[in-house]
């Protein structure tokens, strides 16, 4: 029975304090200027967003949620953007690698008029951390670019892929 207690405190305790280290590097970066929705809630069956990847094309090409669209960051267009998704109304979530990135495409896109946009919370390394699933050319995979090797610290889940040209990142 010790044994047991044990085990579920010492999950409380990780899940705990990985989540309150998430909030602090989002709160680091992020203004909330585009509210958060949890994976949780995108998952439910009844979701009919729209999901914008605002990774790189090449972190796309490697995983993406299933019917994301890749937007890119670096060469976000929006007026491409805006003839994919012409009703300023509709629901949108955007989602990068932890939800940083994303903020800041989400932030373009509710400037532009967009009324109905959303930050994936914790991105498709939370989503993935979840067991959530993950597509490579409509094929499921477990494998998730992880951006660099710094931020590769936050997919605890799945297999990462980080390009030989990061590996030596800090």
């Amino acid at each position: 029975m010790k044994l047991v207690i044990t085990f579920v405190f010492y999950c409380f305790v990780q899940f705990s304090f990985g989540q309150k280290s998430l909030d602090k590097l989002l709160k680091k970066y992020n203004d909330n200027g585009v509210p958060y929705i949890s994976v949780e809630t995108l998952a439910m069956p009844k979701t009919n967003a729209i999901i914008l990847d605002t990774r790189e094309p090449e972190e796309y090409n490697i995983s993406h949620l299933k019917n994301a669209i890749c937007v890119g960051y670096n060469n976000f267009d929006l007026k491409k953007t805006e003839a994919l998704v012409p009703n300023k109304d509709t629901e949108i979530v955007v989602y990068c690698s932890l939800g940083i990135r994303s903020e800041t495409i989400g932030e373009k896109l509710k400037d532009a008029g967009y009324t109905n946009v959303k930050n994936l919370y914790g991105g498709i390394f939370k989503w993935k951390n979840e067991n959530f699933k993950v597509y490579k050319n409509a094929i499921e995979t477990d494998t998730i670019h992880a951006f660099s090797q710094a931020w590769s610290k936050w997919l605890k889940n799945g297999v990462k892929f980080i390009p030989k040209k990061l590996k030596n990142e800090q």
